[in-house]
């Protein structure tokens, strides 16, 4: 019988959800929507200084924004105190791990003599087989091996090496009884049968470490996957001066989550020349075969083309839902307002192919959605001058002669009429009623802005224009 494939996303609630996070979460939960398995949530919260509850909260709404679902948790390490003190003391009973009452200060005068002797800065073992045990102030160590090495395979770069040399005995459990980082990371993912763990290679230097507390504790090991980092366009790792790095600013920002799930996918992850999945083809062709090692780089500009792609591929009736609160947050809309569905995705086709992001796409469509439109200085003063006036005049005639709904057919029948008539070519006309029905010199195509106004808005603001000629 198969395992059971089981992975986990384990955030520290420190901050926002970075987006280098997510794409770590997306591989584990592709693989785990791959296999039919489950994808747990965990937060590690062991670090009580910096952990809050906001952090973890917003984690909850960056997972939930992307649809990125868990089947269990959240746990939280802090609820799990009593399994972390009994691991300890079963370490310490099987021989495996050891208390040290070695000093701070010892500590670091130990580290300073050994780097100006270019030697590595490890702790000498002074406490290792001491057999006292007094009730003064101590860590936990682990006893690791003096010599050989510790190998591990990994999933995505084969057989991986460190010399039992380099490693010293490492704390488990401080002082004040907190337990480490690597040494719950073990306990947690063991306990909650964790098959495959799968982060970022900032973590390869801690898996020697937590193999052989597997090893001590005589659990079964995971396998390993270690994902290249991301790194910003001058090589660097990841950071806020490459753009954004929180994941709830691109949901702030007017980025679809869909947008930002298949592009970080493509980090690191490929199926052919594919650029555009539904996240169903991303579930259908995830596999560890396809990830490379090669560090990622995040490009801003392609994030926004996969935005655009998006938006487009959106139906109206969700678009229309997902443009709304940004029409209220542009103040385009105001809160409360009594446009309904129909009416906000009756402006869909028009716009949609007018904005990378939500908020461009609620801005575009702001000569629509608001009844008193602002007009551009510049725009006024150089398509609405007296010879523009005529024309404009031709226009009115024409659609107050027309029957209401107004049809794109004979729209360009009228402006191409009026056109030759005067001996010009259609922009000559067309930049001048779009000035008069948007305020604005850029536009959807100007029949579709007629249509969209209706007979009646159009006629006020193409009388209203030629008052300004």
């Amino acid at each position: 019988m198969s395992e059971k494939v089981r992975v986990r996303f384990a955030p520290s609630p420190t901050g926002f959800l970075h987006i280098g996070g997510v794409r770590t979460a997306l591989f584990n939960w592709l693989y785990a929507r791959n296999q039919s398995g489950t994808f747990v949530l965990r937060i590690e919260d062991t670090d009580a200084s910096r952990s809050t509850d906001e952090s973890i909260e917003e984690i909850l709404s960056a997972m939930d924004w992307l649809g990125m679902n868990h089947d269990e948790g959240p746990h939280r390490q802090t609820e799990r105190q009593d399994l972390y003190n009994e691991k300890i003391q079963a370490l310490l009973d099987a021989g495996q791990a050891y208390r040290c009452y070695c000093s701070q200060e010892r500590i670091d005068q130990l580290r300073k003599e050994l780097q100006a002797e270019g030697k590595n800065p490890k702790y000498d073992g002074l406490c290792r087989n001491r057999k006292d045990q007094p009730e003064e102030p101590h860590v936990i160590r682990l006893k690791v091996p003096l010599e050989g090495t510790t190998v591990f395979n990994d999933l995505l770069r084969g057989n991986v090496s460190w010399d039992n040399s380099e490693l010293d005995d490492f704390i488990l459990q401080r002082t004040d009884g907190t337990p480490t980082y690597n040494f719950v990371v073990v306990v947690d993912d063991a306990d909650m049968k964790i098959s495959h763990v799968i982060r970022g290679d900032d973590h390869l230097s801690n898996t020697p470490k937590q193999v052989l507390i597997f090893d001590a504790l005589s659990l079964p090991r995971p396998k390993f996957a270690h994902i290249s980092m991301i790194l910003g366009a001058d090589k660097t790792r990841l950071s806020k001066r490459h753009g954004a790095t929180s994941t709830l600013a691109y949901r702030d920002m007017g980025y679809l989550p869909e947008a930002v799930v298949n592009y970080l996918a493509r980090l690191g992850w490929s199926h052919g020349d594919q650029e555009i999945f539904s996240r169903e083809e991303l579930i259908e062709y995830f596999s560890m075969d396809s990830i490379t090692t090669s560090p990622a780089v995040f490009n801003p500009e392609k994030l926004l083309w996969v935005n655009e792609q998006t938006i487009q591929a959106t139906p109206d009736a969700e678009l229309a839902k997902l443009v709304e609160p940004f029409l209220v947050k542009e103040k385009i809309l105001e809160e409360g307002h009594d446009w309904s569905p129909a009416d906000i995705e009756r402006a869909m086709p028009a716009l949609k192919t007018r904005g990378k992001t939500l908020i461009e796409v609620a801005q575009a469509g702001e000569f629509y959605f608001k009844d008193a439109i602002e007009y551009e200085e510049k725009a006024v003063t150089k398509f609405l001058k007296a010879e523009t006036k005529p024309l404009l005049e031709a226009v009115i005639a024409g659609i107050e002669g027309m029957n209401d709904p107004l049809e794109s057919e004979a729209l360009e029948t009228l402006f191409k009429k009026t056109v030759e008539d005067a001996g010009l070519k259609l922009g000559k006309l067309a930049q001048p009623v779009r000035v008069a029905l948007t305020g604005k010199t850029a536009s959807p195509g100007i029949y579709d802005v007629v249509i969209l106004l209706g007979k009646e808005r159009s006629l006020a603001r193409l009388k209203h224009a030629v008052g300004l000629c």
